[in-house]
């Protein structure tokens, strides 16, 4: 990213309510920015940054990040998913979506769940 586009990023970080910390990106060396929901935030990479402290298990944070991105995933389905049964007018073909989008949810919301968990 050039040096430009990364100031302007940093800028807008920073009027949107985001703190610069201390901390800087292990890629690229730019300062991180804590965002309200408290995750640090590489305004050069336009990446997410997670610290591992020496006594994390760096297992953990993989998994952490993992369910993070499933659940993305899962949101991303069920959109999908909504979007194809709004179109659908055969019966049999609504029944198969809605078990998919009934196992779509269910799977969201254990995947909530132990994000949740971990949070705690």
């Amino acid at each position: 990213m050039s040096t430009d586009v990364g100031i302007k990023s940093m800028a807008e970080l920073l009027r949107a309510g985001a703190t610069m910390t201390g901390l800087s990106c292990p890629a690229c060396s730019s300062p991180l920015f804590r965002m309200k929901n408290n995750e640090l935030w590489c305004a050069s990479c336009q990446k997410k940054v997670v610290v591992v402290k020496e006594n994390e298990q760096i297992s953990e944070i993989q998994a952490f990040s993992s369910i993070e991105n499933l659940e993305s995933t899962l949101m991303a389905k069920i959109v999908e998913i909504n979007s194809r049964i709004q179109k659908e007018d055969d019966l049999n073909q609504l029944e198969k979506l809605s078990s998919v989008l009934s196992s779509l949810l269910d799977n969201l919301d254990k995947a909530k769940k132990i994000l949740q968990k971990q949070m705690s």
